[in-house]
Order: structure tokens, then sequence, then C-alpha cells
């Protein structure tokens, strides 16, 4: 079956991109209209932004912990790549390994051409191999969706939200505000507290939409959606048995990766990066009825 996109998904997206556009519209005249000098916030987020972008990769490998490897080391983790990779019209990945108890996997890396796939070394003795190759699949639909690039795009105005909050707060503690601009400045602050609040939540709401864009993609590539929910059943089944301080070392990569290294059950979806276990089956099921023709 041929790569097609999911309308309705891909409707969402466009939509909860379109409002993160509008209130970053809105919260730029708010704070033209106060005089706020914008200049410094929005070159310094542009910067922050940029080595997001650039340097994704290095930095997630880094704070893993995970090791490029080469194909003589993990040949048959290679061949299933490589395979994948065929099937989704993509370049090669680099291939990293990340030593953990967690079974986990994630992509990286600003576009096709400077893509990372990783796993954990528990994954692989956790997962069979079509198991393994759905995951695989799931992570490299995420590089063909670019996914870095959309969320790093949609991350820009929680950012200057973020720095203009901490900027009053250390303006407001070091006696940088006067009577004069003190009311306007209280109220930029309130007014970034909101928008950092709702971008957040539209952000959270994204991801959440590509995760189950990558699941789809996964069950396309494949053309086995049932070995991706078996998959998944497998690593959300083990997470609950792992040490909690050993998912506390692999916290700060929950937003990569396939299923985040949490208590096993999010208290409450609204704030989660990734949708509910029920619910990505249901997505795989109909994308297995879709791939069948019924």
């Amino acid at each position: 079956m041929e790569w097609k996109r999911d309308w309705g998904l891909t409707s969402r997206v466009w939509l909860t991109m379109f409002l993160l556009f509008i209130l970053y519209l809105v919260f730029m005249t708010i704070l033209v209209a106060f005089g706020v000098g914008l200049w410094f916030i929005v070159i310094l987020a542009v910067g922050m932004g940029l080595v997001q972008y650039f340097f994704s990769d290095k930095l997630v490998l880094w704070s893993t912990g995970a090791r490029i490897v080469e194909a003589d080391e993990y040949p048959e983790l290679y061949k299933s790549v490589e395979k994948l990779c065929k099937e989704a019209d993509l370049p090669m990945p680099k291939i990293a390994i990340m030593p953990s108890p967690v079974p986990n996997a994630f992509a990286t890396g600003r576009s096709p051409k400077h893509a990372v796939v990783a796993c954990t070394d528990s994954i692989m003795r956790l997962l069979n191999k079509d198991e393994l190759e759905a995951v695989l699949a799931h992570e490299l639909s995420h590089v063909k969706n670019r996914d870095i690039l959309t969320m790093t795009m949609a991350s820009f105005i929680a950012m200057i939200a973020s720095m203009i909050m901490q900027s009053f707060f250390f303006s407001a503690l070091f006696g940088g505000n006067n009577r004069e601009n003190g009311g306007s400045w209280i109220i930029v602050w309130i007014v970034s507290i909101v928008v950092y609040a709702v971008s957040t939540l539209l952000i959270l709401a994204l991801s959440r939409y590509r995760e189950f864009a990558a699941d789809r993609g996964s069950a396309l590539i494949t053309r086995n959606p049932r070995a991706l929910i078996s998959a998944l059943n497998k690593i959300s089944g083990r997470l609950d048995s792992v040490p909690p301080e050993a998912k506390a070392k692999v916290e700060s990569a929950n937003a990569f990766f396939i299923i985040p290294a949490l208590s096993g059950r999010t208290v409450m979806e609204l704030f989660s990066t990734h949708p509910p276990l029920e619910k990505r089956i249901a997505n795989l099921e109909k994308v297995e009825a879709e791939i069948r023709g019924y």
C-alpha cells in the first residue's frame, strides 16, 4: 500500500499550527502596544531555536548516553533499518544504541539527511524482529514527516513567552521595574503567562498528533500494524516493572520516546506528549482495516 496521508489527522495538525500562528500575532501585537523592546528577546529565541534545530541530535544523544554504532557492530539492526528506508524512500540514518533497562526508541535530527534513529539495548531483547522493525518504522516516520522541524517551529512562541516571564521575574527581583512602567510590565507578564500556557497545550496536542501520524507511517511502511500494536503493548507492560530510578535517568528524553518512561499511565491526558495507548491501538486497527480494504 502506498504512502497516503490521513487528511483528518493532517487537518488537525494544520489547525493547531494555525492557532499557534494566530496566538503569536496577537502576542506580538500586545507586546508592541505596551512598548516592550522585542528585538533582543526575539533574536535570543531565534538563536535558541537554531541551536535546537541544528544540534538537537547531538544534544539528545549526549543527554541519553546513546552511542552511534557501525554496521559491523549490529549487522541485523542495520539490515532492518536499510530495508525500512527503502520502503519509506529515505536515506540511511545514523544508528545509535542507548544502554538502559528502559525498552524504548527515538529519532532525532533536523532532516532525513541528518537523522539519527536510536534504540535501547533492552528493547532489542524484548521485541521479536517484526515488532522491532515496526518500532523502527515508527521512528523513521518521524524523520519522513520532519517532526523535529515542526516541533521546533511550534515551540518558538512558547520560548518567547517564557523568556519574558523570566526577564520580568529577575527585573522585579533586582528592582528593575519602577512605578512608571511597573503596571505595564505586570500586564505583559500576565499575558505572557497566558500565552505560554495556551501555546504549551497546543504544542502538546501537536505532539500527540505527530505520534498518531508516526504510528500510521509505521503501519504503511511495514504493512503490519499488528506488529506495532504488539510492540506497544510489550513496551508498556515492561515499563510498569522498570525501577523508578531507571526511568528517572532517561526522563529528559520522554518527549522523543515511542512511549514515555513515566509511571506507565498518564495522570492527565491533556498534559501528555503522547496519546493514550488505547487510542493508539484503536488508530492502528483503523489503518489495518484500510490496508486490508474493508
